[in-house]
């Protein structure tokens, strides 16, 4: 599989311009906003977001001054939700470094999302990027819908597939389809062509989840601690699967293991080999790939091409990642 340098050479200049535009949009008079968004420009993460923005823009009609503001757009929104996200789990490390809410406390992590949230916002109105707007704002609304239907759903320790689909497509697909669809709308392309990205973005979002999901139930080298999810009564889909092919006493006995478990190791370990003994594992991968398979057949639609291929590699390399 190609490095992730190796994928964005074709937009490797386009998106060193864009480090620099995020850069500026996140600027504040206020010292402490400040330093604080310097400390999370300085430890950005794989920036596969606005990759996805300039390599649809590219395939759509090419990259201009919008592009680079619709990237930033995304990423100021995700940046944002991170911070939230971080309060809400009680989380003190991002990536391997202490989250804002374990330095600056919630109260000030939640303003910062905030500003960060309306930053994008006046980004996109300064310069009359409506159509960028409406498309980041409904990302918006959906990736929140989804966190609360997650929580709703994992008090009844809900085993419905349907649900979880419902969950990961607005929780995590939105934005990615968000991506997409904001680097096709800033390069002039039509009503039909922006919508076919969306769908595109949607269904690598959702294979992305499903992977990110299948890491719970793997070793612990993989850059997710083995069973965060469990911990936090997460149902996902390789759970899912594994409980609704067993008998009734046997799927009562695993959810009440999810249920009361209280981070013992032994009893998360038996909820782990209980989803691997009953195919969890396979059977998250064949639908991955099979969603992965469907944004291939979308992103064939277009003409062959360099843009058109980074984005082939760009989905391979979020589907096929070890961490």
């Amino acid at each position: 599989m190609l490095s992730l340098n190796e994928i964005k050479k074709p937009i490797a200049a386009e998106i060193d311009v864009f480090e620099e535009k995020f850069k500026a949009s996140m600027q504040s008079s206020v010292p402490l906003l400040d330093r604080i968004t310097h400390y999370i420009v300085k430890r950005k993460g794989k920036q596969i977001r606005p990759m996805f923005v300039f390599f649809a823009a590219s395939l759509c009609g090419g990259i201009n001054e919008s592009t680079y503001r619709g990237a930033a757009l995304v990423e100021l929104v995700h940046t944002a939700s991170l911070v939230h996200d971080d309060v809400v789990d009680n989380s003190y490390q991002r990536r391997g470094f202490f989250s804002i809410n374990a330095l600056w406390k919630n109260k000030i992590a939640v303003l910062v999302g905030d500003y960060l949230l309306t930053k994008g916002m006046l980004l996109s109105l300064d310069h009359n990027d409506f159509d960028l707007l409406k498309i980041l704002s409904n990302a918006v609304k959906q990736m929140s819908e989804g966190e609360l239907l997650q929580v709703e759903k994992a008090r009844k320790t809900n085993t419905d597939e349907g649900i979880y689909y419902e969950v990961i497509r607005q929780k995590t697909a939105s934005l990615i389809a968000s991506c997409c669809a904001s680097g096709a709308s800033s390069a002039g392309a039509d009503a039909e062509t922006i919508e076919k990205m969306r769908l595109f973005g949607e269904k690598i979002g959702i294979a992305f989840q499903i992977k990110d999901d299948m890491f719970d139930f793997g070793t612990d080298d993989v850059g997710k601690p083995l069973g965060i999810d469990i911990k936090e009564k997460k149902v996902t889909l390789p759970l899912i699967y594994a409980l609704n092919k067993v008998s009734s006493s046997e799927r009562k006995r695993i959810i009440s293991l999810v249920k009361n478990h209280k981070d013992d190791p032994e009893k998360i370990g038996q909820i782990i080999t209980f989803v691997k003994q009953n195919g969890g594992l396979q059977y998250a991968e064949s639908q991955m790939q099979k969603f992965q398979n469907d944004a291939f057949d979308i992103l064939n639609t277009f003409p062959p091409g360099e843009a058109r291929t980074g984005l082939e590699q760009l989905v391979r390399y979020t589907t096929e990642r070890n961490k």
